[in-house]
């Protein structure tokens, strides 16, 4: 598998934790070189530090930009050096959107502040048009590889309410609308997009909700393997969908919670 994948990159925006970082080491042990763009201080990066060591250990070649993914300057920046880096012969396989930056603000609330348009619109632009950005940068660069796999991480919260998800869950069911737009306008350069909807994973992010306690112990509740989903188990189905084999799906939302959304 390394000789096979050596020539391809594995590009993965907010990869420093979570499912992005997990996705990342599952795929460098398949001999995707890795490439991760995320946002962390000083103080945070000595423990990324021990993880990305992990997967330079894989013997593929590695990169990592601490920039916001979300600034034009820094977008731009990123995508020369990649030109640089990758040359004529090697390419992106595989765009991971894993970004989690969004306003866990209540609707009604007599003490705290509560969402307002722009907590809405910050979100909508992080976790859901941010995608798009990203797919015409490397496409208009020629940076992406002629069959090309885009994986983005949604939740069950863009069609179930949850208390202080309001923006997220808007961003997320925006962020599948947009992918299936990208499976569809996008599949003559031979760019396949797909959604995993990750059941409720204890993840820094999940633990930045409000009352996420009560969320872990209801998803435990009803998952019928009476256990909360890891990262390592959406790594794996990442790197499904990164096999030859996954050519033909794209335009999916695919639930991989171990059966969590069955009740």
């Amino acid at each position: 598998m390394v000789e096979k994948n050596q020539k391809y990159w594995a590009l993965i925006l907010g990869g420093s934790s979570g499912l992005g970082l997990a996705s990342a080491k599952k795929l460098a042990l398949e001999g995707f070189n890795i490439c991760i763009v995320h946002r962390n201080s000083r103080s945070e990066m000595i423990e990324i530090s021990e993880e990305f060591d992990k997967i330079k250990s894989q013997n593929i070649s590695f990169l990592n930009f601490n920039l916001d993914a979300l600034n034009i300057d820094s977008q731009l920046y990123i995508i020369n050096e990649l030109k640089l880096i990758l040359g004529e012969k090697s390419k992106i396989k595989v765009l991971i959107h894993s970004i989690a930056k969004g306003n866990l603000k209540a609707m009604v609330s007599d003490e705290n502040q509560v969402l307002n348009s722009d907590d809405f619109q910050i979100t909508f632009q992080a976790m859901a048009v941010s995608l798009y950005d990203w797919t015409q940068l490397l496409f208009k660069n020629n940076l992406f590889a002629k069959d090309c796999r885009i994986i983005v991480f949604t939740s069950e919260g863009s069609t179930k309410p949850w208390k202080f998800y309001a923006a997220v869950s808007a961003a997320k069911a925006a962020l599948e609308a947009i992918s299936r737009s990208i499976a569809l306008e996008f599949a003559p350069f031979g760019i396949k997009c797909n959604c995993i909807q990750a059941g409720v994973t204890e993840t820094r992010s999940l633990k930045m909700i409000p009352g996420s306690e009560d969320l872990i112990k209801n998803s435990i509740q009803r998952n019928p393997n009476k256990r909360l989903t890891t990262p390592e188990d959406v790594a794996k189905v990442v790197s499904l969908l990164c096999k030859d084999e996954a050519s033909w799906i794209t335009g999916n939302v695919i639930p991989v919670d171990g059966g969590e959304h069955l009740q």
